[in-house]
């Protein structure tokens, strides 16, 4: 099943059964994005669930809290005008309003199987992206993969950013994501301070991957603090939001 999308006036609605019987239907209310595309990737999936907590005595996985907060990003993004492809799909799951997200290996690379070795899925993602890069129109092309760290249960930690290492546009957007994060932080939560970083990384999929690319790392998934931004549906909508944002100041 292919992402379904519209790049068009304002007013006009759009479908993407991926978002959920609720939310499948968006109305187009910008044109802030109009001729951009976007290569959407939530970490893991299929038989590799990734990092893993546990909340309230339940367990977290790390590619269901991404996958939920790619689908928010990509309806923020059709809201505004951008073409969007998503790459890892889960064709039941749709934007949820739970706390815990209930953990499943029916996750595919735009319907193909994923591949239980890291190497094959990773080459398989990334030769997806670049198949659809070929086809794409457009100059302003980005690739976003989200995913969620796992470190010491006492290291609480802010979204921090990758780009390819000697990516000069790379390294833009990962900046103008950081700013739009510090701005925001700065607006809801005044005196706290935002530590999140932005750096090269020489990760495959940023290596291997044709449009310019951003790796995010929401938090630290066993982490009680970070948690919050995981478990609490309208903390994924505010990160989906801002992550939109980000890229279109970028954009401008």
């Amino acid at each position: 099943m292919l992402a379904l999308w519209t790049m068009s006036a304002m007013g006009q609605t759009g479908k993407e059964p991926l978002f959920g019987k609720k939310l499948a239907t968006y109305t187009v209310a910008s044109k802030n994005l109009a001729g951009a595309t976007f290569y959407l990737v939530g970490g893991h999936g299929g038989p590799d669930p990734g990092a893993m907590g546990l909340y309230q005595g339940r367990p977290l996985y790390e590619d269901e809290y991404a996958y939920d907060i790619i689908l928010r990003l990509a309806r923020e993004l059709m809201m505004r005008g951008a073409k969007v492809h998503i790459i890892i799909q889960d064709k039941k799951d749709g934007i949820r309003e739970d706390r815990i997200l209930a953990g499943s290996k029916r996750e595919t690379c735009m319907g193909k199987a994923i591949p239980l070795k890291q190497t094959e899925r990773l080459h398989q993602r990334a030769a997806k992206i670049n198949e659809l890069y070929r086809k794409d129109k457009g100059k302003y092309k980005r690739a976003i993969f989200i995913h969620v760290d796992s470190r010491s249960e006492s290291k609480q930690t802010d979204v921090y950013f990758y780009h390819a290492p000697g990516s000069k546009n790379g390294k833009r957007l990962a900046d103008n994501l950081k700013q739009t994060f510090a701005a925001k932080y700065k607006k809801h939560q005044p005196g706290r301070g935002f530590t999140g970083t932005v750096s090269g990384r020489n990760l495959y999929v940023l290596r291997n991957t044709s449009p310019v690319g951003v790796f995010l790392e929401l938090g630290n998934i066993r982490n009680k603090q970070d948690q919050k931004r995981l478990v609490i549906p309208n903390n994924r909508q505010a990160l989906a939001r801002w992550i939109a944002d980000g890229i279109e100041n970028d954009y401008r």
